[in-house]
């Protein structure tokens, strides 16, 4: 069995549906409640058996790094205050055996050459790939330890997937499954509705085997000179298994705002401290 030990995020985007709060804040830094969205992604990742997190960013963000960085100032205050259980928050983030590298994607060319970029780091092993704007709510294991105990040969492919209306899968990716199964057998990239093969869009979970680096690299940019992930995962299908994963979990799309909301709403409910505030706001008139 092979244990999935590295997981890549890719972070470099710009977050323009956030503007004007994302001019000077990490898109993946805006808080659902107390916690920024890459604690949600970061700790999903250490709940699969990750200990190398790969962020991919540009050079212009450092509040991630900033932020899974010691504050030694911070520390020293909440320690002086007897302010232990702060002071725990501040010191928990992520746990000792677990290291972070920061990969710099010098020019915004896709998805898959953001992933491309965390290749010295990976090497020739399996790794995952979360897109923190896909924050995923599990009550029992993680969605990506649901998928790394699927891809535990090392070889097989497994992406997150669930059903889609119709109308959006223009928005995603959509695979076509084997009749009675879950291996994919091909992938469409954000078809019209009348020319999706089914309404299962991929979501933002992958595990992959190393051998996709090499079909990146082969692969020829696109409209915009985009590098596609797809692309690489379409010619990866023709040499090996790969899964669409139907996960256990609630999926909320935090890459725009109605999606921040919801689940800012969703962990406001569960929280006993401020669960009459959205009982109280849904039944305003």
């Amino acid at each position: 069995m092979t244990r999935l030990r590295k997981v890549v995020f890719p972070v470099a985007g710009l977050g323009t549906r956030f503007l004007p709060a994302t001019k000077v804040v990490a898109k993946e830094m805006l808080p659902v409640l107390d916690r920024p969205l890459i604690q949600y992604a970061v700790d999903e990742a250490v709940d699969a058996g990750a200990d190398t997190l790969v962020f991919v960013t540009n050079r212009y963000k450092h509040s991630i790094a900033d932020y899974f960085d010691s504050a030694y100032e911070l520390e020293e205050t909440l320690e002086r205050a007897g302010k232990h259980e702060l002071l725990a928050m501040v010191l928990g983030l992520l746990p000792p055996h677990v290291r972070c590298v920061y990969v710099t994607q010098e020019q915004a060319l896709g998805l898959g050459h953001a992933v491309l970029c965390a290749k010295p780091v990976i090497g020739d092993e399996p790794f995952g790939i979360i897109l923190p704007d896909d924050l995923i709510v599990n009550d029992g294991p993680g969605a990506l330890r649901q998928m790394a105990q699927r891809a535990a040969d090392g070889k097989t492919g497994v992406l997150a997937v669930e059903e889609v209306p119709r109308s959006d899968t223009g928005k995603y990716g959509i695979v076509d499954l084997e009749a009675g199964g879950d291996r994919i057998r091909h992938m469409v990239e954000k078809p019209k509705p009348e020319d999706a093969p089914s309404n299962l869009g991929v979501v933002g979970r992958y595990v992959l085997p190393a051998r996709i680096f090499d079909l990146l690299e082969s692969t020829t940019p696109g409209a915009g000179g985009e590098i596609q992930l797809t692309d690489a995962i379409a010619a990866l299908l023709r040499e090996t298994s790969v899964l669409a994963h139907r996960f256990a979990g609630r999926r909320f799309d935090c890459g725009n705002k109605a999606g921040m909301v919801r689940a800012t709403l969703y962990f406001a409910a569960a929280d006993p401290e401020l669960r009459h505030l959205v009982e109280g706001a849904s039944g305003s008139t």
